[in-house]
């Protein structure tokens, strides 16, 4: 059975769950009276060296997990499966853009970290160093941040579409001693050079020792003094490196989070907690089995990547397939394609890839053999609930459960979700349903109060968890200032939501994308939500402008479906559908149609971006992560046709 929200009426459903999800209920609650046991609990699914001496020390809003406790991550994720039978399952499952095909499995992606982290050792790199990762989605990224693990090295990795900027800035912060890239990467069938970036980017970094190089291309590679060929490091490095024991406290790896003012914040990962987290939560969300493929579209550079793409499989002995390429290219198909080649059970996709797809005709997606898919997954942004049951009935062909996931660069693992691997619950097109176990999540107002249902507020969590961040790198003073001291003793998320009735959780977009419209506060998600349910609405982008009357009005940004194009009577149309689903208190003053809208690369609408075109201002804040810069050309030559035409 499917539970639709008010505004989205569903007919004819008849999905066949467990409605009871007392079990889950039951877990929920004894893990929140004593989440230190709770979570110990799950810790002894990995393999420890040492056990921890006590389970959290904290002091807020500093946590340390699992104090005392040795652990190798590489162990974790490889060394366990090498004497028994998946050693020789598939690892990983590579595909390019071109449709060539790589395959791994347990044991050689074994050998390969064993050497890559020899080679390490062997230039100087130790526990502790900072290892800067600049690599396309090939399996030598996840080979490196598994190496520079087995050596307690903290690995860096940066998302191979950044600019030499953006590289420089990391490298600096974090003073990493060695950068790993490669000639070039493919994007829709580009090439990016980015051994020519890195040699830019370091220029101006002096902590950098050396610089190893992946050769990928035809093309001889101009070497530089620090400049050192991944194949002949590999070829003279032995088969086995004694993994480094490290504390359960150790750094990971830090991940820098795109900065809406100033410059990216370097977010701090443990070893211990962090494997903890992901590891229990991988197990109740996906509900892994031994025959799964898993397909998670997200890059390596992102958080999802990290957590989802590279340890939690990994950990499981689970195959993945990685997808050195865009969803729409060179043919609008290519995830469709993908889960039929490959045979994958479970697809973890973004909100924002499927409204890509929904914009073209349904013979596309109808033309693959989809039947391998038992569940379907979605990450990165709320998910509307008109895309929500796309996905429900197009792809998973009204057999599959949608696991619809909340979580942050800053939380680890998973926050809320369901959790079909312990119990199954009634399923509602565009709530994120509850919190995972051992979470403890609130809904509170201004004051930090607990808010009633159906009323929005700011979405809180009241207990540590093991996959929380450690601080910023270098910066506790920024970390205390950003997550804690808005509410004492919470941590801020920065998203606003509200529970429902019966208390499933609904993320409404980030808190500083409300809007207020004559007094009232309207979420940004609401709002897009209400115009993708229009039958000619792809992808929309709300924003606000001030407005003498109001003080602001709403203006919308809308990619049409294909077999649609604009006219005065399709705005009409739409404005009508807004002040009946919303009411007339979010008429849009302005609605403008364009074929994409601005995006970073991890699909997440840049509304600022939008914003300062409509309100003729500067853009403020880190632009590195925008996907595509033509986007915003196209924005702003609409926008002055627009007022060309108001003239």
């Amino acid at each position: 059975m499917i539970e639709a929200n008010s505004s989205t009426k569903l007919e004819d459903e008849n999905l066949e769950i467990n409605l009871q999800g007392k079990k889950l209920q039951e877990i929920r609650n004894r893990a929140l009276e004593n989440i230190e046991e709770f979570w110990a609990q799950q810790a002894n699914d990995l393999i420890w060296s040492k056990k921890w001496d006590k389970i959290l020390d904290w002091n807020p809003p500093f946590a340390k997990w699992f104090m005392g406790g040795l652990l190798n991550t590489s162990v974790n994720c490889l060394d366990k499966h090498i004497n028994n039978i998946i050693k020789n399952k598939a690892a990983i499952i590579w595909e390019s853009e071109s449709g060539d095909v790589r395959t791994l499995t347990f044991n050689q992606l074994y050998v390969e970290v064993n050497k890559f982290a020899n080679a390490l050792s062997n230039l100087g790199v130790k526990k502790g160093d900072r290892v800067t990762i600049y690599l396309p989605m090939i399996p030598e990224l996840p080979i490196a941040m598994l190496a520079c693990s087995r050596i307690g090295a903290i690995h860096i990795v940066v998302f191979s579409g950044f600019s030499s900027q953006a590289l420089t800035d990391r490298i600096n912060d974090s003073k990493s001693k060695l950068i790993i890239t490669a000639d070039q990467g493919i994007r829709r069938g580009k090439i990016l050079e980015l051994k020519k970036i890195a040699d830019t980017a370091i220029a101006s970094t002096p902590s950098i020792e050396n610089v190893i190089v992946l050769k990928r291309g035809t093309t001889e590679i101009t070497m530089n003094k620090k400049d050192l060929l991944w194949h002949e490091l590999t070829e003279k490095a032995k088969s086995y490196c004694q993994p480094e024991l490290v504390e359960s406290t150790h750094p990971l790896y830090i991940l820098y989070t795109s900065g809406t003012t100033g410059k990216p914040k370097g977010v701090l990962h443990s070893t211990g907690g962090y494997l903890t987290h992901i590891y229990a939560t991988a197990k109740w969300v996906f509900d892994y089995r031994n025959e799964d493929i898993f397909f998670c579209t997200a890059d390596i550079g992102w958080v999802t990547g990290h957590s989802y793409m590279v340890y939690a499989p990994l950990l499981h002995g689970v195959t993945n397939v990685i997808y050195e390429g865009t969803p729409d290219f060179p043919t609008p198909d290519r995830y469709w394609a993908l889960v039929e080649k490959h045979r994958a059970t479970i697809l973890y996709t973004t909100p924002t890839a499927l409204r890509i797809y929904m914009k073209h005709d349904l013979s596309i997606p109808n033309s693959f053999d989809l039947s391998s898919l038992r569940l379907l997954g979605t990450v990165g942004e709320a998910i509307n609930p008109d895309v929500w049951l796309w996905y429900f009935r197009i792809i998973g062909k009204e057999k599959c459960p949608i696991v619809d996931t909340w979580w942050q660069t800053e939380t680890g693992g998973i926050m809320l979700s369901q959790c079909l691997g312990i119990d199954t619950i009634p399923m509602k097109p565009g709530s994120a349903t509850f919190p995972v176990p051992g979470i403890d999540i609130g809904i509170v107002d201004e004051k930090g109060i607990d808010v009633n249902a159906n009323n929005k507020g700011y979405l809180v969590i009241k207990k540590p968890w093991p996959g929380m961040l450690m601080t910023l790198w270098n910066n506790d003073d920024k970390y205390i200032d950003t997550y804690w001291n808005k509410f004492q003793g919470f941590y801020y998320s920065g998203d606003f939501a509200l529970i429902d009735s019966d208390n499933y959780i609904w993320l409404l977009g980030r808190s500083d994308d409300v809007l207020k419209i004559a007094g009232h506060r309207l979420g940004t998600m609401e709002l897009e939500s209400a115009f993708i349910s229009f039958k000619a609405v792809a992808e929309a982008g709300v924003i606000s402008k001030p407005d003498k009357e109001k003080g602001e009005a709403v203006v919308a940004f809308l990619v049409l479906k294909s077999g649609y194009t604009e006219s005065a009577e399709l705005k009409k149309d739409l404005v009508d559908h807004i002040r009946k689903t919303v009411g007339p208190i979010a008429t849009p003053n302005e609605i403008y149609f364009t074929n994409k809208l601005p995006k970073t690369r991890s699909g997440k609408i840049m509304r600022r971006l939008l914003k300062s075109i409509i309100t003729n201002s500067e853009i403020i804040g880190d632009t590195s992560t925008l996907e595509d810069e033509a986007s915003i050309e196209e924005i702003k030559q609409i926008y002055r046709d627009f007022q060309d035409i108001a003239k």
